[in-house]
């Protein structure tokens, strides 16, 4: 049998591709088969196997015993640095004022929207810009999925509408890189679904980010995927 295995952000650099083909013996196999196969196939992967997430047919696996098939798309999905008009990836400029005008409900008593912005420094160093890549079908549907379960959890405390936007590319200081909007009854339910919200895509969503300075770039250490 045959996979496909995507890389994204420094796995896709340190082997140069973005995409690779793996020979599995038998009809199915484990993720732990894949996983050692990589490791012996690709001896440059072999030190980050065991820090990644494992995404197949973009929905993230959770145990290493699952099986694959034949043709199977597989991700390896490294730690996150994270459409539609509620849930959207994007390379367009992301604006308040557009989300804004989805959030409007007459039974709203709050809209609270949250910008999170490209700053100038990161531990200490300066930054110039930052680059942002993502598995682009995955994270809409993990912006998606988050969107549910947060209208989900506060299903009993009126809360209306998730809306929830990220970018990618290149973006420079100042410039938008997430949009979280939730219109609910009351304020403290709208603030802490925005929060909620924020924190999971940060967890999930398999966004990283590229950090550009004077000396180079890297890219950012970042939390283990948690589904």
């Amino acid at each position: 049998m045959q996979v496909s295995v995507r890389l994204f952000a420094g796995l896709r650099e340190i082997m140069g591709s973005d995409l690779l083909g793996v020979e599995l013996e038998g009809d199915s196999a484990t993720v732990q088969i894949l996983r050692e196969a990589l490791s012996l196939k690709y001896p440059k992967l072999h030190p980050y196997l065991t820090g990644v997430a494992i995404a197949v047919n973009e929905e993230y696996i959770l145990s290493d015993e699952s099986e694959l098939t034949d043709g199977d798309s597989v991700a390896l999905v490294p730690p996150i640095a994270g459409g539609s008009l509620e849930a959207l990836v994007t390379t367009e400029i992301l604006t308040p004022a557009k989300m804004r005008q989805g959030l409007n409900d007459d039974k709203a008593g709050a809209v609270v929207i949250f910008e999170g912005v490209v700053r100038n420094h990161h531990e200490g160093r300066n930054v110039v810009r930052l680059e942002y890549e993502a598995y682009e079908e995955m994270a809409t549907k993990q912006l998606a999925s988050i969107r549910e379960e947060i209208l989900e959890y506060f299903q009993d405390q009126e809360v209306y509408k998730v809306h929830i936007w990220h970018r990618i590319g290149i973006l420079e200081i100042g410039e938008v890189s997430l949009l979280v909007g939730v219109c609910a009854a009351h304020r403290a339910d709208a603030f802490e679904a925005a929060l909620r919200a924020v924190d999971r895509v940060k967890e999930t969503v398999p966004v990283w980010k590229k950090e550009w300075s004077a000396d180079g770039s890297h890219w950012q250490e970042g939390v283990m995927p948690r589904p």
